[in-house]
């Protein structure tokens, strides 16, 4: 043999094998994670969105009702049949738009609609935030596996080889539950 090329342990066939499963969790968690990250950042805008749409049919229902209760009350007070027959008119026209501003389901863009769509919107976006909260657990837990399995092949120390072993079933399992059951665990 010559020199430098000594015999390798085969114990770091193994430890290389570890890291190799590894960094395959790590590129699976990493990968899930950034776009559940996105996916909920497209729910928050949705939710943001639908809000701001609720807001708005608000103000429009609050201004039509308005204008009905001060025409109805101009019209009591003067003494017109036929200017009170056309405001009369006027006030169940503004009405109905009111109560369609109220609830819409043809559409589904009524007040109640879009606050029921906002709130699954927002319901959604909680579910991917805490799916996210999981992979970047898993991530930093596999990480941590790494550099421990890499120092192990260094120092010949197997304890860490167990840490790193350890770690990384619990990174994977930080995965599962963000893949599957993400709000089981709140850790964060």
């Amino acid at each position: 043999m010559s020199a430098g090329h000594g015999h390798v342990d085969p114990s770091n066939k193994h430890i290389a094998l570890l890291i190799s499963v590894l960094a395959l969790v790590l590129a699976f968690s990493e990968t899930l994670g950034k776009s559940t990250q996105t996916e909920a950042l497209i729910a928050n805008i949705e939710a943001s969105n639908l809000w701001a749409f609720f807001q708005a049919k608000s103000i429009r229902q609050t201004t039509i009702r308005t204008a009905a209760e001060a025409l109805t009350a101009q019209s009591s007070a003067q003494s017109s049949a036929q200017s009170s027959e056309g405001a009369r008119k006027q006030v169940e026209a503004w009405n109905k738009t009111a109560d369609r501003y109220q609830s819409e389901p043809e559409t589904g863009e009524g007040r109640k609609e879009l606050a029921d769509r906002a709130k699954k919107a927002e319901a959604k976006r909680d579910r991917l935030l805490a799916a996210y909260h999981q992979y970047e657990l898993a991530s930093a837990a596999v990480q941590i596996a790494i550099v421990l399995a890499s120092a192990s092949i260094i120092t010949g120390t197997v304890v860490l080889t167990w840490i790193s072993g350890g770690l990384g079933v619990i990174g994977l399992l930080f995965c599962l539950l963000g893949l599957f059951a993400p709000t089981a665990v709140h850790l964060l």
